[in-house]
């Protein structure tokens, strides 16, 4: 009778597990985050003729195409047993690692906008430091995990957390060579967010942004940086001091919120997005589109999504069943938090300028299929804290 009971009932919880313990708020804060993009999108580019060579839809139809694409890989991490997980970790930071390199080399990597960041494909161009922010999660998870489980300590050890550093340094310092602040930046929120929760002593807090702050530091003074990026520091620092030069997207973004008031404009009427004021305003700056058109209504309807998504990962997180869906479940968050933040701050002005785009919202496939991958990711961890 005991071989009868897991034939009658592991089915069922198998279904049970799969398709009602799904995080559907989380799905449904991605689903309206990426639908509101699309609107966006398709406002700043419809009418315009040198992005869409004559077809209004064209960057509308695009962008629903990589969610689709990225929907079908966030079902794929979803629905991966977690110990393939673990197995497949290695070959994602493996994968980053080598796509990170081959930007740099000449006749392969791609400057956009000042980046050395992309490689070109016949059919599309592939960003690999978006996906490097999900292998150092993955990495770094993983090498604490293994050696607290292993070990069977609770918490790192401070020799486990330097070595997670140390698996972190090799991708921030490939995407500094681009080079690429914002992505350095957002990797940096990784890194303090996956060791705040290893369990390591504060000093380890206190000793990374220490580093952080020496590695801007030389960066600056070896002059890693471009003179445009340290220029767009000083832009921030001070906002009138080149209006019509490195302040004038900025200062554009601003005017263009600043008009939307408390319910915009409306969504194909906004000034400044129709009229092409603000550069780059599908990608970086997608949401001026929304504080012009939509409002103060409608940009706060998506920091409230972000919000509910934020919400939900810390939650998956708080229940992860292991030390290794706990540290993914926090870098992601710990990503998708900062980034959220300098977007959107770049365009009120009280963040610098750095290229980063807005996840889930603005136009792009790399970050899509990251974002989308680090979501599917979240479910699969949620999905096991339910199994039992």
């Amino acid at each position: 009778m005991a071989l009868l009971t897991p034939i009658r009932t592991r089915p069922r919880m198998d279904r049970r597990s799969t398709v009602w313990h799904v995080d559907w708020i989380l799905v449904f804060g991605v689903v309206a985050l990426s639908f509101i993009g699309a609107l966006l999108i398709w406002s700043a580019t419809h009418n315009r003729t040198s992005l869409t060579e004559g077809k209004p839809d064209a960057f509308l139809l695009r962008h629903a195409l990589n969610f689709a694409i990225g929907l079908v890989l966030a079902v794929g991490a979803a629905i991966t047993d977690h110990r393939r997980v673990r197995i497949l970790a290695p070959l994602l930071y493996a994968a980053s690692i080598v796509g990170l390199i081959l930007v740099l080399v000449p006749g392969v990597g791609s400057t956009i906008n000042g980046s050395r960041s992309w490689i070109q494909l016949p059919f599309m161009s592939i960003q690999p430091s978006e996906f490097a922010k999900l292998a150092v999660i993955v990495g770094m998870a993983l090498l604490i995990a293994e050696k607290s489980e292993t070990d069977r300590h609770e918490d790192a050890r401070t020799i486990d957390v330097a070595q997670a550093v140390g698996v972190a340094a090799i991708p921030v310092i490939l995407v500094m060579l681009q080079p690429d602040l914002g992505t350095v930046m957002v990797l940096g929120s990784i890194v303090f967010g996956i060791i705040a929760v290893s369990g390591v002593p504060k000093r380890w807090m206190l000793g990374l942004l220490t580093a952080g702050v020496l590695v801007a530091a030389i960066a600056i003074k070896l002059q890693v940086l471009k003179e445009y990026q340290i220029a767009r520091f000083t832009a921030f620092m001070h906002p009138s001091s080149d209006p019509q030069g490195i302040g004038y997207n900025v200062n554009q973004a601003r005017i263009a919120i600043g008009n939307g008031g408390v319910f915009g404009q409306g969504l194909f009427h906004g000034g400044q997005t129709q009229n092409a004021f603000v550069p780059e305003q599908h990608t970086d700056f997608v949401f001026t589109v929304a504080g012009e058109e939509l409002g103060l209504i409608g940009a706060g309807a998506i920091i409230v999504l972000f919000a509910i998504i934020l919400f939900r990962g810390l939650r998956i997180a708080v229940n992860a069943r292991d030390a290794f869906g706990r540290l993914v479940a926090t870098g992601i968050v710990c990503w998708f938090a900062f980034q959220a933040f300098e977007n959107i701050g770049m365009t009120l002005g009280i963040m610098p300028v750095t290229g980063l785009p807005l996840p889930f919202v603005s136009y792009g496939g790399s970050s899509m299929f990251a974002c989308l991958l680090a979501i599917g990711l979240l479910q699969n961890i949620h999905l096991r804290s339910h199994r039992h």
